[in-house]
């Protein structure tokens, strides 16, 4: 059995708080949704918003009619006589939505009509929509609450037009109140009573079981649902087209025409044009859902894949990561070493995974971005040169408007010196606090600072390891020493005690 998938991200989502898409980014969204992903039809807004509504959706209508895609391309209408069908023709549309009551508290409190009013004018607005040669889907609004409080006006309702030409009736749980046993129960009294209508389900996710009701009325029988890129829609927003793809298919077991190597992409589109950030841990596309953290998730995947579902990251376009942190092991070092094609000794994975763990007490997650970074902090340390100089304890403090100071104290061969210094920045201010210990308590000469070069791994992450790469002047020579940390002024100050550590043992 094959499902259709209507998206209605350009209608229903654009109803998030915040959200207006300009003409452009509807016509590329429309473009990525259709052939891209693969949906079977896409609402693309309601009539009679605005004039620049009224010209993006002659656009698309002109692109998908080029493409030979017009009959996927459908906007929400109006009881209203002519003016909704009006305005779709105006822009080229053959498919509106027509929005009326499903629910008797509707019909009579909001539009104040009886039940027969309102199916005539519906009625009058179809007669008129296929006079111009629009075809109409219904969307019965409040459905959800008609079938629990005025189930026989909803019988009523779909028996007076099931033989008007209706293509769809449309079933919206429009406050999203319903909960999965309803939803079947609900839908398969429909299709028990209307066997040969095609109905669609559109949930809504306000108790957060928008895809889980989706799941519902598929299995109770419906022949199409609505989705929305990354689940935006009014208020908790509309059913995610990822996790409902995801969830059709391998708990389902039906077909959509969805291509689920672009779902990432496409959702990443939306997110750019909406401003709408994705929840990381969003099912199928967040940025967490394919990471392992946990050590022994790792060695169970190195094993036999015994932490893998059916949810593989390269059906959508994504691979599996293994982050790195104070949670990880030796399997998700190993893990990421493999991908990145490096072997270590026993020893130097050992030194690695003791330098991550001491990481991540720092920072979260650890990404594999950072790990060429620390496996050459690691390797280039020489673990076999002496700490004879030792950094006991250090304080920096900055204000505003104040040169900041640093209080350093360090062991140096056994013997403690303290000293303090200002400075045109944090380590700048370390630096002359370790350079007094040297001169005014050594009488010591102090190298002298070259160069100094900060670098981060690649993906542009604010809490992104930092490397810092020093060159020293000692008497003439040149010393280059290199520190990793989570903060920038610690990164330095360990490649400053390295250099310390080399000259101290060289002098010895």
């Amino acid at each position: 059995m094959k499902i259709e998938i209507m998206d209605t991200t350009l209608r229903d989502g654009e109803q998030t708080t915040g959200v207006s898409f300009i003409a452009h980014e509807k016509l590329l969204i429309v473009r990525a949704l259709l052939i891209d992903l693969g949906v079977d039809r896409v609402e693309v807004a309601s009539a009679r918003v605005s004039s620049g509504e009224k010209n993006s959706v002659s656009d698309i209508c002109a692109w998908a009619l080029r493409h030979g895609l017009l009959e996927k391309i459908e906007v929400l209408g109006f009881v209203d006589g002519k003016e909704s069908v009006d305005w779709l023709c105006d822009c080229g549309c053959k498919m509106m939505n027509l929005l009326c009551k499903g629910s008797l508290r509707h019909c009579t409190q909001q539009l104040k009509k009886s039940p027969q009013e309102h199916i005539s004018n519906i009625k009058d607005c179809i007669s008129y929509a296929h006079s111009r040669g629009v075809d109409v889907n219904i969307y019965l609004e409040d459905w959800s609450n008609g079938m629990k409080d005025s189930p026989d006006y909803v019988f009523n309702f779909v028996d007076s037009l099931k033989d008007c030409g209706i293509k769809r009736f449309m079933l919206p749980d429009t406050l999203g109140v319903l909960y999965p046993v309803q939803v079947y129960n609900f839908i398969s009294a429909m299709i028990e009573r209307f066997a040969d209508l095609h109905f669609d389900f559109h949930a809504h996710n306000d108790y957060d079981l928008a895809a889980a009701n989706t799941l519902a009325a598929v299995n109770a029988g419906c022949k199409g649902v609505h989705t929305c890129v990354n689940g935006l829609g009014e208020r908790a927003g509309n059913a995610p087209i990822a996790s409902v793809q995801a969830i059709l298919k391998d708990l389902a077991k039906v077909e959509t025409g969805i291509n689920e190597s672009n779902l990432h992409s496409v959702s990443r589109l939306v997110e750019s044009y909406s401003g709408v950030q994705i929840p990381p841990n969003r099912p199928v596309v967040g940025e967490y859902v394919f990471t392992q953290v946990a050590g022994v998730h790792a060695d169970g995947d190195n094993k036999a894949n015994l932490y893998c579902n059916d949810l593989l990251p390269e059906r959508f376009g994504r691979k599996r990561e293994y982050a790195l942190g104070k949670n990880s092991g030796k399997a998700n070092i190993l893990k990421n070493l493999e991908n990145m094609g490096l072997e270590l000794t026993p020893e130097q994975t050992r030194r690695v995974t003791d330098r991550i763990i001491e990481l991540g007490d720092k920072k979260e997650v650890v990404t594999a971005d950072d790990l060429p970074y620390i496996v050459s902090d690691v390797l280039k340390h020489d673990n076999s040169l002496e700490e004879k100089v030792k950094l006991i304890s250090y304080m920096v403090t900055t204000a505003y408007g104040l040169k900041p100071i640093a209080s350093v104290r360090l062991e140096i061969c056994d013997n403690v010196y303290e000293a303090q210094a200002c400075g045109d920045g944090q380590y700048d201010a370390f630096v002359r606090a370790v350079r007094h210990i040297y001169k005014d308590n050594m009488h010591a000469s102090f190298p002298w600072l070259t160069d100094y070069v900060v670098s981060i791994p690649p993906g542009g992450r604010t809490d992104a390891l930092v490397q810092t790469l020093i060159s020293w002047d000692y008497n003439g020579r040149i010393i280059h020493t290199r520190g990793l940390d989570a903060d920038q002024v610690e990164a330095a100050i360990k490649a400053t005690m390295k250099m310390l550590n080399i000259l101290v043992n060289e002098d010895n």
